[in-house]
């Protein structure tokens, strides 16, 4: 029979496993494109943003934790990308999925943006997405379809992104 120090032991290995394989992480484009599950909720600015009334523009959803490293090596790259095509009808929602907001305005306070920050303090939206992975990037056409997935982040997916924001805006 193993003691119990050895099964914590295990648990603690497999945990760091799982861990490891969230951070690699990894893109998909949807086989079969479904339609984004709509959702409002509440902006650090205090005004409530739905996403069906984003249709027409090419948006980036992208679930994040203030707790993520990888969250917060994307960060400043996301506003590179809102910067660069906001102004060809592109938006950039980042959906915050911390239980406390203070942490999520911490993180803001050190890394700012000026995209639309929401509050998803119940992981009411991300549950809806099933969410599994830190952070999770949604690109979702002007039809309002899902097109691609990214799960987790690693340095070069803002390559992707761009190029996926491209061929979306182009259609």
């Amino acid at each position: 029979m193993l003691s119990k120090r050895l099964i914590q032991f295990r648990l603690h290995q497999f945990i760091v496993a799982g861990l490891l394989l969230l951070a690699c992480g990894y893109a998909v484009a949807a086989k079969q494109p479904s339609m984004a599950p709509d959702f409002t909720l509440k902006s650090r600015e205090g005004v409530n943003i739905k996403l069906s009334e984003l249709r027409g523009q090419v948006v980036m959803v992208n679930f994040w934790a203030s707790w993520c490293g990888p969250c917060r090596q994307e960060m400043p790259l996301l506003q590179q990308l809102f910067d660069r095509y906001q102004s060809l009808g592109f938006s950039l929602l980042g959906v915050n999925v911390d239980e406390d907001r203070a942490a999520a305005d911490k993180m803001l306070s050190d890394v700012p943006v000026s995209f639309p920050i929401l509050y998803d303090d119940r992981s009411k939206v991300s549950k809806q997405y099933q969410v599994k992975a830190m952070p999770s990037t949604f690109m979702v056409d002007r039809d309002g379809r899902i097109r691609y997935l990214h799960k987790g982040y690693k340095p070069g997916y803002e390559e992707e992104y761009q190029q996926q924001i491209r061929q979306l805006l182009r259609e």
